[in-house]
């Protein structure tokens, strides 16, 4: 998967930044609950560590990008970066975190219970758990690259199976964010008209890989060409928790040990 794909949304990357400041509002919020020796899963471009590298003792990070992980422990040589791919949580030892924060992973993960688990199990006592996810009830399409994606009462079922403290929120926008989410779901729609055969659900998901790219990043292109102030204006202040599942387009658990 290359850094900057529609998967992978960039600041660097003005047409993705409603999706990258959503993204980091996750982060922004996450200061509130994690504290000590913080252990994050799929850091990807890096959006939240210099937050998190304050919120904690110690940071350390799990990523399969090789690359970005590389990149990341020359940038920040205090912190520590694994290359692997989870589950399992390669050198992370049983009860050696006090908090974990993954956000938009869990949707790539086969093994999700296996992942669950694994979180359960490197937690110490009373540690804390923050995950994000998005709300398959605003899906726009389907994602190629999601093993799955998850109702609120799904998610709960699975985080349940090891957590039985857990407070159950999302992540929703203001008037300015769900406008840009409302003009992105009209541009989809109109794309999505000529899957009459609803081929995205019945091709494998590797075939759907390049056409998603392609199509995606056209798409964000287009609305940021047709209301660059919308979709350049919009800032992670835009968005706020709300225990309302129908609005919130990413859901945000806090599952505590």
């Amino acid at each position: 998967m290359g850094v900057y794909t529609g998967e992978i949304t960039s600041s660097d990357i003005a047409s993705d930044n409603p999706i990258h400041q959503r993204l980091f509002f996750g982060y922004f919020k996450s200061q509130d609950y994690v504290k000590g020796d913080i252990l994050e899963l799929g850091c990807g471009t890096g959006r939240g560590l210099e937050i998190l590298l304050k919120a904690g003792k110690s940071y350390t990070a799990l990523d399969k990008n090789q690359p970005l992980i590389r990149e990341h422990q020359r940038n920040y040589p205090k912190a520590n970066f694994i290359n692997a791919n989870m589950p399992p949580f390669k050198g992370v030892a049983d009860g050696s975190v006090d908090s974990v924060v993954t956000f938009h992973v869990i949707e790539h993960i086969q093994d999700h219970e296996k992942f669950v688990s694994e979180i359960y199990r490197v937690l110490r006592p009373n540690g804390i758990a923050v995950i994000s996810t998005p709300n398959k009830r605003l899906r726009l399409a389907r994602n190629p690259w999601h093993v799955r994606e998850y109702f609120k009462s799904e998610l709960e079922t699975l985080v349940k199976t090891k957590f039985k403290n857990v407070e159950m929120l999302g992540i929703a926008g203001n008037e300015k964010a769900m406008a840009y989410f409302e003009e992105n779901r009209k541009s989809v729609d109109k794309i999505m008209k000529y899957d009459f055969l609803k081929l995205q659900y019945a091709l494998p998901a590797a075939l759907l890989r390049k056409p998603y790219e392609y199509l995606n990043r056209r798409n964000r292109n287009k609305l940021m060409d047709e209301n660059t102030s919308l979709a350049s204006e919009i800032d992670y202040t835009d968005y706020f928790l709300s225990e309302n599942d129908e609005q919130c387009l990413d859901h945000f658990f806090i599952c505590r040990k």
